[in-house]
């Protein structure tokens, strides 16, 4: 009777922890959807809501920008997204960090130019007064 009362708090802690994990790792889905539209409406109030005041935004050039210059370039067009599907996603909490990586395929109409991009995207988010922050972005030509 003892073994089977241990066993029964051991399977409860091991999934409060299961069900805490998968609840922040929607939070995180949810955070990547919404500054995955943001992007695509050029939302500014969206964009600087997600975006942590520190944000390192690495594009696959290797050009780095700023919290501002990354929303400023969204909103005004001179980085525009017509369209972007995101798969493969994958996320990995620790603490209040969270580490997701997925690919990028989009439309872009960078400045009046048409193009499309398909990308290995590493985002790094930080819980922040209780919400996902997007901290750091980085991403990588995938070879064709």
């Amino acid at each position: 009777m003892i073994k089977q009362f241990i066993y029964l708090i051991v399977l409860t802690g091991v999934m409060n922890v299961a069900m805490a994990q998968n609840k922040e790792e929607a939070a995180v889905t949810a955070a990547v959807e919404n500054l995955r539209k943001a992007m695509i409406d050029g939302d500014k109030a969206g964009l600087q809501n997600i975006a942590a005041d520190q944000l390192s935004y690495g594009h696959s050039s290797g050009k780095v920008e700023d919290k501002a210059t990354f929303v400023d370039n969204i909103v005004t067009g001179k980085s525009d997204f017509v369209t972007i599907d995101l798969t493969n996603q994958t996320i990995a909490i620790s603490g209040d960090a969270a580490i997701v990586r997925h690919t990028l395929a989009a439309t872009t109409n960078d400045g009046g130019n048409p193009g499309s991009v398909k990308l290995n995207i590493l985002l790094i988010w930080q819980k922040q007064k209780g919400q996902w922050k997007l901290l750091a972005r980085q991403a990588v030509k995938i070879a064709s």
